[in-house]
């Protein structure tokens, strides 16, 4: 495995989901994994009228975009992220960079940069 595998989650709002899933097919990345999430951050959450009561809510729903690729990659696809999610205003939100050891095709066995390609 000659080529570092680097897992990438982004996490962001709901409503700029399509902009992120419309840049990264621009770049050729068509797979990723997406997750609703709970979380709180800078924006500290907000509140709901429930029954006439106010309620505070500190975690607010959030998308977790999951993205395997090969390190050579790994660049382009934060690049083109920032490019079109950045607003410069809190709650823009994170990209998380982390190695992964090995990636395995359940279907044929193929290891590392070859489970990555169709």
């Amino acid at each position: 495995m000659d080529d570092k595998i680097k897992k990438i989650d982004i996490i962001i709002s709901q409503g700029k989901f399509e902009d992120l899933r419309q840049g990264l097919h621009e770049i050729g990345i068509t797979g990723m994994t997406v997750s609703k999430v709970l979380g709180s951050g800078m924006k500290k959450g907000h509140k709901e009228y429930y029954r006439g009561n106010i309620m505070h809510t500190n975690l607010l729903q959030k998308l977790n975009v999951t993205i395997i690729v090969c390190e050579p990659d790994l660049d382009i696809v934060i690049q083109t992220a920032i490019k079109v999610l950045r607003t410069g205003e809190a709650g823009d939100g994170k990209i998380f960079v982390y190695d992964v050891a090995n990636v395995i095709r359940i279907s044929n066995g193929a290891e590392g940069k070859d489970a990555l390609q169709y």
